[in-house]
């Protein structure tokens, strides 16, 4: 039997916080790592999001995966557009898109609130 998915953003263990601070760290580091502190970020994601019981974390962890997969998606499919200007448009609300949803997901981290998934 599982254990059921507890609802409360007190009752997340000090480790996970912790190891939700390092996966936002990742990702936010990222960019200027070439993207490969991401990928460390989002297989972070990937194994927490699955283990954790707690609702708050796993809303954290899910919302950092989809802005990760849908970052790389938008972006594949902005390049090859790049050979003719509107691509580097589709980039540029890309990042904003990205940095939008780092920022949203940290002040809500920051104020123990869950995210919407």
């Amino acid at each position: 039997m599982t254990d059921p998915i507890v609802n409360d953003a007190d009752q997340a263990s000090e480790s996970e916080r912790t190891t939700l601070t390092i996966a936002y760290v990742l990702h936010v580091v990222g960019p200027f790592t070439a993207f490969l502190l991401n990928l460390a970020g989002v297989i972070l994601n990937h194994i927490k999001a699955a283990e954790t019981r707690n609702h708050y974390i796993r809303s954290h962890h899910v919302w950092m995966l989809r802005t990760f997969w849908w970052t790389l998606l938008w972006s594949v499919l902005c390049w090859p557009l790049c050979l003719v200007v509107v691509g580097f448009f589709g980039l540029a609300i890309v990042g904003l898109w990205w940095i939008y949803r780092v920022v949203r997901g940290l002040i809500n981290f920051a104020e123990r609130r869950p995210m919407p998934i």
